[in-house]
């Protein structure tokens, strides 16, 4: 197993061409996450981990299944393979440690979205509360709470996050309740992440910040990419104007004890 450099990423692009998941896109235009092969010169099997996702193209490798994050920083790592004939060596390699499970995938298609209508989403925010574009100092904030890190944690510091990241935050009596903002990012666009409070859940506050950052996004244009890892996100996809291009496999794989929760 290899470790590619950013200018050597051009030798496994061709593995990943046309795989519409814009994690790999930030790797292989160079903004985010780690590559690796079989072989530097003619890879055959590629890798690309980003957070904690890792995705897999080529032919299945072993080896690169079994090279995930540190479960000691990363205690749930994604695993996504572009070919289904990985799938029974992931099963494999993690003999029963794993959750199998269906995430979906939208449409990258900015114009279908109902700016009206998201709009008018944002008069559901109730009285006590307003919504904050995240500065230095809401990233901070935001990576000091367990439920509210991952949307911003994979910027190096606010400086990294305000020159390439984009997210809005709800603020009721100065407590952060709930965000929506860029997992990561790549050329054109962003993946989006949104996350909630828990005593603060199926109000309607994710609606009304994820709708906030597609409206910036559309006028910054930047692409507001996101896929969804439950029916209950995807429902609430559908509900911002995202259309379904496709169901996907992935596995969770790391601390079964977190895998067992709800998501």
């Amino acid at each position: 197993m290899y470790a590619i450099s950013k200018k050597n990423l051009w030798c496994i692009a061709s593995l990943f061409e046309g795989w519409n998941e814009t994690p790999v896109w930030s790797c292989l235009q160079g903004h985010l996450g780690q590559a690796f092969a079989d072989d530097p010169d003619n890879p055959q099997s590629a890798q690309i981990s980003i957070g904690d996702f890792c995705f897999f193209a080529g032919i299945p490798n072993p080896e690169l299944i079994r090279n995930i994050p540190d479960p000691s920083k990363v205690p749930v790592i994604t695993l996504v393979a572009r070919q289904e004939n990985w799938h029974p060596l992931i099963e494999s390699a993690y003999n029963g440690q794993y959750e199998k499970f269906t995430r979906y995938a939208f449409k990258k298609e900015p114009e279908a979205f109902d700016q009206e209508q998201l709009r008018a989403n944002l008069t559901a925010l109730p009285q006590d509360c307003e919504i904050c574009q995240i500065d230095g100092s809401l990233y901070s904030t935001l990576q000091s709470e367990d439920w509210s890190r991952d949307l911003c944690s994979q910027f190096k510091d606010p400086q990294d996050y305000t020159q390439n990241g984009l997210g809005f935050v709800i603020i009721k009596n100065h407590e952060i309740i709930a965000g929506a903002s860029s997992y990561t990012y790549y050329d054109n666009g962003i993946e989006i992440q949104i996350d909630t409070k828990q005593p603060y859940r199926r109000q309607g506050l994710a609606r009304i910040v994820g709708s906030r950052l597609i409206l910036e996004c559309l006028q910054q244009n930047r692409c507001p990419s996101w896929d969804a890892v439950s029916p209950e996100s995807l429902r609430l996809a559908e509900s911002l104007g995202y259309c379904l291009e496709t169901p996907y496999t992935a596995y969770a794989v790391g601390d079964m004890a977190l895998l067992s929760a709800p998501r």
